[in-house]
């Protein structure tokens, strides 16, 4: 009888069939394979179309994920780009109003060139977004929480209604923000997937993506796209990765650990803090029914651009920069950075403040993460440190 391991064990233990016993799977650093004869062709022949180190972690992957069909390709945004090769000219697809810049680029793009016909719903009004399927909707993109307002969807909800009443239409989910420890999301989509270069990797020294379905033809399609556009992951870069998600359990625990201290803190201080983690989020219930953790992305307001500039620009430990999920802390505007592809007309319509601080938190000492914020906010003037205790400016004396 075969033990069903708590992923916590899956993340580490990495079995592989190397002929010479290897303790860890192999680097096949190679274009090209070899065959017996011409009629005798092997497993592989051509790196674009399958490497034995990529199918490893695809293998690896699959397990943590729970997926029956597993694809890594060369980055997040290469994962939606071989997705929306499934849309068809001229279908409807729904995606929230909260989106990730890249993907909200490209499926503009595709709109605007008439490839395809988008709607932007509040994917947080499940009543709304689901009156506004039509017969001629086919495909739905959903992330939660959002970045970076950190919103959270009704997933399970959305996925019932959709596959009893819509089973026509295929549901997206980014699982990026949440990793396959805190949320399988195939118990609820058709195909779901995540930039391997954020938590899965968590050191940015690579690209990757992954791909993950439990549909057969889903997947062939998926895999011929694949192959055909040659967007597998390189070797090396899945032999990192490999390497990377055996931490991947504890480097998350200590991020969002951290992260829920920053927040608090935050909040205590009288910031408007988006983090599921707070009890004063709005869907900090709905979170906590489908999700086993809160993640190591929040962010908070501070009602000034300059204030907001100010603070980003003068941290120490805190680097400045887009992107998430690496063991050291960044802090970013989105606005004039990870989202700065959405027009600032879109981005009012949207309700995304322009003085939005990200914090992407990492796992240094938390108390070091807190100093370096308040020393920033002390010399942004938001802020000021009576008597040990730090006080927040209001509005009209900033």
């Amino acid at each position: 009888m075969v033990k069903d391991y708590s992923i916590d064990t899956l993340v580490v233990h990495q079995p592989n069939d190397d002929k010479f016993n290897s303790s860890i799977a192999p680097l096949y650093q190679t274009t090209t394979f070899k065959q017996k004869s011409v009629s005798d062709l092997g497993q592989y022949d051509y790196t674009r179309s399958g490497n034995p180190t990529r199918s490893q972690l695809e293998f690896q992957l699959g397990k943590l994920i729970k997926s029956d069909y597993t694809y890594a390709v060369n980055s997040g945004m290469s994962c939606l780009d071989v997705i929306t090769r499934l849309i068809k000219i001229g279908d409807e697809v729904i995606v929230g109003d909260d989106l990730y810049g890249g993907t909200h680029r490209l499926l503009t793009f595709l709109n605007n060139n008439k490839s395809i016909k988008l709607k932007h719903i509040d994917t947080t009004d499940t009543n709304l977004l689901l009156n506004s399927i039509t017969s001629n909707t086919k495909f739905l993109f959903l992330e939660s929480p959002t970045n970076p307002l950190i919103k959270v969807i009704n997933l399970p909800k959305i996925s019932k209604f959709i596959r009893k009443n819509f089973p026509q239409i295929k549901i997206i989910f980014d699982n990026t923000m949440m990793t396959p420890l805190l949320l399988s999301p195939l118990d609820y989509v058709d195909i779901q997937y995540e930039s391997a270069t954020k938590y899965l990797n968590g050191h940015h020294d690579i690209m990757a993506g992954v791909i993950a379905t439990r549909n057969l033809q889903l997947s062939q399609d998926l895999f011929f796209i694949i192959n055909a556009t040659g967007c597998g992951l390189a070797p090396f870069d899945s032999w990192l990765l490999l390497r990377g998600l055996k931490t991947l359990s504890i480097r998350f625990a200590k991020q969002q650990s951290n992260t829920l201290i920053i927040a608090n803190w935050l909040e205590s201080i009288g910031f408007k803090v988006r983090y599921p983690g707070l009890k004063s989020h709005p869907q900090y219930e709905l979170h906590k029914s489908f999700n086993k953790g809160f993640g190591a992305v929040l962010s908070f307001e501070t009602q000034s651009i300059k204030k907001s500039e100010i603070i980003v620009e003068n941290t120490k430990i805190f680097g400045v920069t887009v992107s998430f999920g690496c063991v050291n802390s960044l802090i970013s505007m989105p606005c004039r950075m990870s989202h700065a592809s959405i027009d600032e007309k879109t981005r009012k319509e949207r309700n995304l403040p322009e003085d939005l601080i990200r914090l992407c938190v990492g796992i240094e000492d938390v108390n070091d993460l807190i100093d370096d914020l308040k020393s920033s906010l002390i010399l942004s003037g938001i802020v000021q440190e009576i008597d040990g205790k730090l006080i927040k400016l209001n509005q009209s004396k900033l």
